[in-house]
């Protein structure tokens, strides 16, 4: 777990993977946070050579292996296959060492707060007193992360979430744009929140809730097969 980043810091070179929406924010908070941003990334063939918002596209996800001195971020986002960080993560295998953390310089991340390796704080988003941030997790603008909250890896926060003090969200899990979560609740592992849910109670692994208040909707889909739900 690192500390926040100085905004000072000479930045080594990044490579984005993934040109889509997520990828293309992502690219613009790096050239506001004064990162050198080398290209992306895409397994889509019919964007090789090409560019995207005016970023080069250089080649598949496996080249950052030929690129051992830049740094990574997988900036790929989806609802419906939304372990697609993880799938990446565990193909290309790299070392923790070679994941940007990257925060837009708009956001208010506290100095007591912690971020994880791979993680993206994109604008306007606010990080207080002691929140901690786990890995390659993808926080959305304008997303209030608030005391004590705990942000386990690879979960995604769309534009708009509001966490209560010590909120609790478990591995993979999806919290959809505008969702509002109560203080000390728990989403487990690989739970999906749809857009504009008021959560007042704890949603349990591998479920989709939506609602206000949320309730239970079915089984959610494209969970990892190697999730290991905890009682």
């Amino acid at each position: 777990m690192l500390k926040q980043p100085s905004k000072r810091a000479v930045r080594p070179e990044l490579v984005i993977v993934g040109a889509g929406g997520f990828g293309r924010e992502t690219a613009e908070a790096a050239h506001a946070a004064g990162w050198r941003l080398r290209g992306f990334l895409d397994d889509n063939p019919v964007l090789h050579g090409t560019r995207v918002d005016g970023v080069p596209v250089l080649g598949p996800a496996e080249l950052v292996h030929e690129l051992p001195r830049t740094k990574v971020l997988l900036c790929t986002v989806n609802p419906r296959v939304y372990t697609s960080r993880l799938d990446l993560a565990e193909r290309l295998g790299l070392p923790e060492r070679r994941y940007a953390t990257l925060v837009h310089p708009s956001a208010s991340v506290a100095a007591r707060a912690e971020l994880g390796p791979g993680t993206v704080l994109l604008a306007h988003t606010a990080v207080t007193a002691r929140a901690s941030i786990g890995a390659h997790v993808a926080v959305m603008p304008q997303v209030v992360i608030t005391h004590d909250v705990e942000v386990a890896e690879l979960a995604t926060l769309a534009s708009g979430v509001r966490l209560g003090g010590g909120v609790r969200l478990e591995r993979g899990c999806y919290l959809g744009a505008g969702a509002l979560l109560r203080e000390y609740l728990t989403v487990g592992q690989w739970s999906l929140v749809g857009m504009g849910s008021v959560v007042l109670r704890d949603v349990p692994p591998l479920e989709v809730w939506a609602g206000t208040p949320a309730r239970y909707l079915r089984a959610a889909a494209g969970a990892p097969r190697s999730a290991v739900v905890v009682p």
